[in-house]
């Protein structure tokens, strides 16, 4: 989740570059009662980073399950499971930033403009994404065998560049075709659903890597034993009602991003995590009551 500054304002006149970064992510889902099966692989992933090719690694908590999005080298770590959910597609992350794709001026675009240059376009042409937003910018996921209806949707709004190895290479439609064709005539059937605020809110924050070990007890506590009622804990009958559960922790080339409410970074040092320097606090806005799957176009 991009912290904006003043200088968002003037996005709208600066061109814009779409990157398809050089990852090839699974999204998976690990039910509630079955994490007990994965402590060991995701403790891995999340502090020993020298004992993992994993470069690319998001650990979300949801009330109903946790969502964990990796890259294949972090996939390996997960066993298959009965309490394991694997979507079956893979998924390639694209960032969109501006003024130009070297320039050390180049800044990351935020949801609001993302969402109007990009996810509305797709979901013309029945294009699944799948937002993931870090303290330092946002990521939208795509499915690899959507890739030639994006970049033939985006390429007259964007210069559209792919990673590889290391290095951005511009990207055309006609290289990537995979018999898929634009289609912007069927009608998009929508689904309404209610729309839910819970009274929780949330700071975006991020760490230096080299500090997460003063923390790891905390974060094992939060992440893995957060269901367990503490003995000197007091619980409010509405508090189920009014907040709810939510705590993201990412891993992605090197930089930690973390969501978390208000209650739970009280749990943390304050001097070792670092946000925007307005401190800004966010709210959620939950579409539905329950997950909503890929594949259908959502209107609240």
């Amino acid at each position: 989740m991009h912290m904006h500054t003043e200088e968002t304002a003037l996005l709208g006149t600066a061109s814009m570059d779409l990157h398809i970064l050089d990852h090839r992510l699974r999204v998976t889902s690990i039910c509630k009662n079955g994490l007990v099966n994965f402590t060991h692989p995701l403790i891995k992933l999340i502090f020993l980073r020298n004992r993992t090719r994993c470069k690319f690694f998001s650990l979300t908590e949801t009330p109903e399950n946790y969502t964990v999005v990796l890259d294949e080298e972090g996939f390996k770590e997960l066993q298959p499971s009965e309490h394991l959910k694997v979507e079956s597609s893979i998924w390639l992350p694209l960032n969109v930033v501006s003024n130009g794709n070297s320039s050390s001026s180049s800044q990351a675009v935020g949801v609001t403009k993302i969402a109007k240059s990009v996810i509305a376009p797709l979901a013309q042409q029945h294009v699944s994404v799948f937002m993931l937003s870090t303290y330092q910018t946002d990521f939208i996921l795509v499915r690899e065998k959507d890739l030639s209806v994006v970049i033939q949707t985006l390429e007259e709004e964007f210069n559209i560049y792919k990673e590889v190895g290391g290095e951005s290479v511009p990207m055309h439609c006609q290289e990537v075709s995979n018999g898929l064709q634009k289609n912007g005539k069927e009608a998009i059937q929508p689904t309404v659903h209610p729309v839910l605020i819970p009274q929780n809110q949330f700071c975006v924050m991020s760490l230096d890597p080299d500090t997460l070990p003063s923390i790891a007890t905390t974060l094992i506590d939060v992440l893995f034993y957060s269901n367990c009622p503490k003995e000197d804990a007091q619980s409010s009958p509405n508090q189920d009602l009014d907040c709810i559960k939510f705590f993201s922790f990412s891993l992605i080339d090197g930089y930690i991003s973390l969501v978390m409410d208000t209650e739970a970074q009280r749990q943390f040092p304050a001097d070792l995590l670092f946000t925007s320097s307005s401190g800004e606090l966010w709210r959620m806005v939950r579409i539905g009551g329950q997950p909503l799957g890929f594949g259908e176009a959502t209107f609240f």
